[in-house]
């Protein structure tokens, strides 16, 4: 069989990802495997929004044959739990949305037995059912330095330098032999039936092949310029649409490391706040209808203190939304050019994540597009919509009194069927069945920790009959709460795990001896 050609434009994250696991994956080494070809202009820079993933990143990385602590220290990452959220509800308030899943009672979910007050008062669902949260506030790792690549006690997945991300992907891609393109598209030139016959670049002339993957961000060079595939806005639901950034150095080189995004509410939006080996990646995704650029970066800059008071600050616009069809013809859009999520759940990774797999696995030897095009389109839009909702339950339940908080709890301004789960969650918990698993990333487990970390009440009195075990459920409550001191005990800090990973055994003697 002739070998098939691919052909991505555009490098970054979602280029040089796609690349890499096309490559292991499809056999670029083996013989009737794919050639791949990635072309990428220097001259365009790498958005690098949010610089978090989520933890599904593991199994994707470990697909291509990276090391863990090879990619730790050449992508400058550390770990990632879960995200604090902060002031969402209200001012003041605080709750924590954790990768590992909650302990259950002999299979049953303990959620209504919580619900119902079995667990020690005040401790939230979070803190009641796992120790994930507690981890977190003390800076502790989810895993130690022995424990194999990809695995730990709990689930995690990373912060990074998105720039150092890609050039490790790019390296390995290369290894993998992709043939790596350095120049501009200038142009695309369709076939009779509407499809890509070639891309031009004056660098390298006409470049053809049997796939086309468009990687090339918000411009969209291939799915949009070309074949003009239009784009959904879903900023009906979702507000905002600016950005500005700072990286912010630490005040001392062993500075506690966090090791979960830290995403703080403010007047017309959030900031995300990410801790990586020597700085910290902080930035506010605000509505541009609902403050204006000058107050946005003040609004940064208040929140950082006195240490962003040299800082430069980036800026950024956007629109939220996404293309119902990501694959025409021979293109698939994969990363900005598909779509583009507020930074607030990591999700931007995730979806190239999915893309590439999903090429793989409909990947059309046969030549026939349509039926790969039919299902990836069907399963990628039903992913961005069911995304859309579940961050929107993060806005709508909010009981602040800004314009941007009110506006985003109006009934008008939320997608029907979340409407119309929340109403059945007004006397049940969210279970397996409200959800289609292959349309999902966010499991009940997800909506869940945003629902009653945003202080949404579920009246089980009518079906309390039906709970029986609560005996059972408070040991089992008690039972988790001792969990966590052995957890402190085995776990180590985060700053401790990530400098003994890229400086060996230095910091641990040092500063052991210290403390």
């Amino acid at each position: 069989m002739q070998r098939k050609n691919i052909v991505i434009v555009g490098g970054g994250t979602a280029g040089w990802m796609t690349a890499a696991f096309l490559s292991r994956i499809l056999a670029t080494q083996v013989e009737g495997g794919v050639r791949i070809t990635l072309i990428e202009s220097e001259e365009i820079g790498i958005i690098g929004v949010g610089e978090g993933t989520f933890p599904t990143v593991r199994n994707t990385l470990a697909a291509i044959g990276i090391d863990e602590k090879h990619f730790l220290r050449e992508a400058l990452a550390t770990f990632k739990q879960g995200i604090s959220f902060v002031d969402w509800q209200t001012r003041n308030s605080a709750y924590f949305h954790p990768f590992s899943a909650p302990h259950n009672l002999n299979g049953a979910e303990l959620l209504p037995y919580w619900i119902l007050g079995c667990a020690e008062p005040g401790l939230s669902w979070c803190e009641a059912t796992a120790v994930q949260q507690q981890i977190v506030g003390a800076r502790r790792a989810p895993k130690r330095l022995e424990d194999p690549d990809y695995q730990g006690p709990l689930a995690y997945a990373y912060h990074f330098d998105a720039a150092r991300l890609a050039a490790l992907l790019r390296t390995v891609s290369k290894d993998l032999g992709v043939k790596h393109l350095v120049g501009t598209v200038s142009g695309v030139e369709l076939a009779d039936s509407g499809d890509i016959a070639a891309v031009l670049s004056p660098d390298h002339g006409r470049l053809t092949a049997d796939l086309f993957i468009d990687c090339s961000g918000f411009r969209a060079e291939l799915i949009g310029k070309a074949l003009g595939v239009p784009f959904k806005s879903v900023a009906d639901h979702l507000f905002t649409d600016r950005a500005v950034t700072l990286q912010v150095p630490y005040d001392r080189p062993d500075a506690p490391l966090a090791s979960a995004t830290i995403s703080t509410a403010h007047e017309a939006g959030w900031t995300w706040d990410i801790g990586l080996e020597s700085r910290r990646g902080v930035g506010y995704v605000y509505s541009s209808n609902h403050t204006d650029d000058d107050r946005a970066e003040q609004v940064l800059r208040d929140y950082i203190g006195p240490a962003a008071t040299d800082l430069s600050a980036r800026k950024l616009k956007f629109q939220t939304g996404y293309r119902e069809r990501q694959w025409v013809g021979n293109c698939v859009a994969v990363g900005l050019s598909a779509g583009f999520f507020e930074p607030l759940e990591s999700t931007g990774i995730m979806l190239i994540e999915v893309a590439a797999h999903m090429i793989s696995e409909f990947f059309p030897w046969d030549g026939a597009m349509k039926p790969a095009a039919d299902m990836f389109n069907r399963l990628m839009a039903n992913r961005f919509e069911k995304i859309t909702g579940f961050l929107k339950l993060h806005y709508c339940l909010s009981k602040r009194d800004e314009p941007f908080w009110r506006d985003n709890a109006s009934s008008s301004s939320i997608p029907d069927s979340l409407q119309e789960k929340l109403e059945m969650w007004r006397f049940r918990t969210p279970s397996r069945f409200d959800f289609i698993g292959d349309y999902e990333t966010f499991l009940p487990i997800s909506y869940q920790a945003v629902l009653y970390g945003m202080g949404f009440v579920t009246n089980l009195d009518a079906a309390g009959a039906s709970y029986r075990a609560k005996k059972s459920a408070r040991a089992r409550f008690a039972e988790i709460a001792g969990m966590v001191p052995q957890a402190m005990n085995h776990l180590p800090a985060h700053r401790e795990l990530i400098s003994q990973i890229y400086h060996g055994s230095r910091w641990n003697l040092g500063q052991r001896a210290a403390r």
